[in-house]
């Protein structure tokens, strides 16, 4: 099977920016065959779950041009955020965004620890997602988990002691992992979560329970999460546990959270915000009392508002949103519901980057469709800004660092 596809490999210089398409002047046509399917082995196999797409699609995080994840800053001006495969820091008052993350893999979900000293974060390299802390003081980043499992949703305790997060490493399944962290590194590292199968017929889900979402109660005891203990069909509903291995969970609300609650405490614990398309078919922001009870929307569009995050002022939800077609991040006062966005106008990049502009001209069969991927010397992929971003499924490991991505240009077909 042959697929036309643009293929460039960066000059030494350093990393490259794409400008956005603008003229189409040169060929496109098929560059090579796709290795077989004996060579190609999918994203990240270490997780044993039934149908990936879901996972993969809704839960795992994507790479993409706009922000994609956020935390707040402990003065509640100022956000970290993933975007572009890379942390970015920026004030609320600001245009320019500071990249603060440019290692070898793709990094994402960021949290900023209460002290606002230093951010734990996921970053994805060596076909395998683990845990890193960037010391925001001297820029440096030092490496938390290792082992090749699939580590994400890292958040601080309201102390700032310990980290909890969901982990693959035990039996290549979503469980909620805790641990001290003293010195740089973490300690006494703990499953939190049991390994429960389910008796339940189950076909999209395995059979047993995960528990996914994390965050800790703002008194630091209790672990809220996510799971489908007790149910068939999606991935679950609110359970309340101690935060002691073992521990009892309570269920405090049901509904079909389809991978993307990730709820958030208020500063005070008395409310939590989360991401629901409960009755709809779009996920917007809706408040719940800490304990449970009945949920109601304070976000009412026709795209998605996921990712929340609560400032610690308790004044502000920061979401990201695709509201423009792209993701870009609002926030919403509280109370009053007043809506704002971060714009971003100018990006300071850690190293030097040059630009490349693609001309495509439209020719044969390939009249009217173009593929492009553009990857540096780390095989690290770079993209347009606002364009949507896809990814294979499976990739040789003998041939490149990472699953190809690639973005579909806007062929001008007038000339």
């Amino acid at each position: 099977m042959l697929r036309p596809f643009l293929f460039w490999r960066s000059m030494p210089f350093g990393r490259i920016a794409l400008t956005r398409i603008l003229k189409f002047q040169c060929l496109l046509f098929p560059l090579f065959l796709i290795p077989t399917l004996a060579q190609r082995r999918p994203v990240l196999p270490q997780i044993d779950e039934p149908h990936p797409y879901y996972f993969r699609e809704l839960y795992l995080p994507q790479l993409t041009s706009g922000p994609s994840s956020l935390s707040w800053g402990p003065d509640s001006k100022e956000l970290i955020y993933s975007m572009a495969g890379s942390l970015w820091r920026q004030k609320l008052d600001s245009e320019v965004a500071t990249q603060i993350t440019d290692g070898t893999g793709y990094d994402y979900q960021p949290d900023w620890s209460p002290d606002g000293k230093s951010v734990v974060y996921v970053s994805y390299q060596k076909d395998a997602m683990e845990l890193w802390l960037l010391n925001l003081t001297t820029g440096k980043s030092s490496q938390l988990t290792s082992g090749g499992a699939v580590n994400v949703e890292p958040r601080w305790s309201p102390d700032g002691k310990k980290i909890v997060w969901v982990s693959t490493q035990y039996n290549r399944r979503f469980h909620v992992f805790v641990a001290d962290l003293k010195n740089g590194a973490l300690e006494n590292i703990v499953r939190l979560t049991g390994e429960t199968k389910s008796p339940l017929p189950r076909y999209y889900y395995s059979p047993y329970d995960m528990e996914i979402n994390p965050v800790w109660t703002r008194d630091g005891k209790e672990i809220l999460f996510i799971s489908n203990r007790g149910h068939i069909h999606g991935t679950g509903g609110f359970w309340l546990m101690k935060a002691d291995p073992g521990a009892e969970a309570r269920e405090i609300h049901y509904e079909e959270t389809s991978w993307k609650a990730r709820p958030d405490f208020s500063p005070d614990g008395s409310r939590m915000i989360y991401s629901s398309y409960l009755g709809r078919q779009w996920q917007n922001l809706w408040l719940m009392p800490a304990k449970g009870g009945d949920a109601f929307p304070i976000s009412y569009g026709d795209w998605d508002d996921t990712n929340a995050r609560w400032s610690p002022d308790g004044k502000k939800i920061a979401a990201i949103s695709n509201q423009p077609g792209g993701t870009a991040i609002f926030w919403q006062s509280i109370p009053g519901g007043r809506r704002s966005s971060l714009v971003t106008e100018t990006r300071r990049t850690l190293r030097p980057q040059g630009r490349i502009v693609v001309r495509i001209e439209p020719a044969g069969f390939a009249a009217g469709f173009g593929r492009v991927s553009l990857v540096d010397e780390q095989q690290q992929f770079h993209a347009p800004k606002d364009v949507l971003v896809f990814a294979d499924d499976a990739y040789d490991r003998k041939e490149q660092a990472f699953e190809s991505h690639y973005f579909y240009p806007e062929l001008d077909l007038t000339r």
